[in-house]
């Protein structure tokens, strides 16, 4: 499988998830397959960018289109693959402040075998491997609002106006959250670099 491949285990998962009855009857299976199909990979690649887990990417992926299915019945969604994206950033968030608080495990031997399958250095991909695992604990300790802006920005790529019309903020709120946000994150891996160097 490819680094950022999907679990076919994962879509099928999803897949069943919608399949119930409780959810059938509010959208039809047609179009939720076919979200799935188009978005599933999307997903739990940002959720595995963000997570560095195979097993809590596929969760995450889950929780992604269970709370996607809740939206769909209470609004009509106009952009799929923005609402998506934004659920795969807060549920990713999500697990990384339970990982913090010591109820998920952080998988190192998945990570090494990611590094290690690029033909890195070890000494190079233990320091990225370090510094991974210490961003993800700084973005844990980030507000939920400063926290999703700084993963849509940098992990998901959109533009500060893309971010803007997502979350319904003006493009100058956006950047003065990012700036926030990135003065935030230098202080806290200052902090951990101190704690661990």
């Amino acid at each position: 499988m490819p680094a950022f491949g999907v679990p076919r285990k994962a879509i099928l998962c999803c897949k069943a998830i919608v399949r119930c009855d409780y959810i059938c009857e509010y959208a039809g299976m047609t179009a939720w397959d076919t979200i799935i199909h188009e978005h599933g990979p999307a997903v739990w690649r940002t959720a595995y960018r963000l997570l560095g887990n195979r097993g809590d990417a596929d969760e995450c992926m889950q929780e992604v289109f269970v709370a996607a299915v809740v939206v769909s019945r209470r609004e009509e969604v106009r952009n799929w693959p923005a609402l998506l994206q934004m659920l795969s950033v807060l549920r990713g968030i999500d697990c990384l402040r339970r990982r913090a608080r010591g109820v998920l495990r952080d998988d190192d031997g998945d990570r090494l075998s990611r590094a290690a399958s690029r033909d890195v250095p070890p000494d190079v991909a233990a320091q990225n491997g370090e510094l991974t695992a210490r961003l993800r604990w700084a973005l844990a300790r980030l507000s939920s609002r400063d926290a999703e802006v700084v993963c849509l920005r940098y992990m998901s790529e959109m533009t500060y106006e893309e971010i803007s019309q997502e979350l319904q903020i003006s493009v100058r709120h956006v950047g003065v959250i990012l700036s926030r946000a990135r003065e935030k994150l230098r202080e806290l891996l200052k902090e951990r670099g101190a704690d661990h160097g």
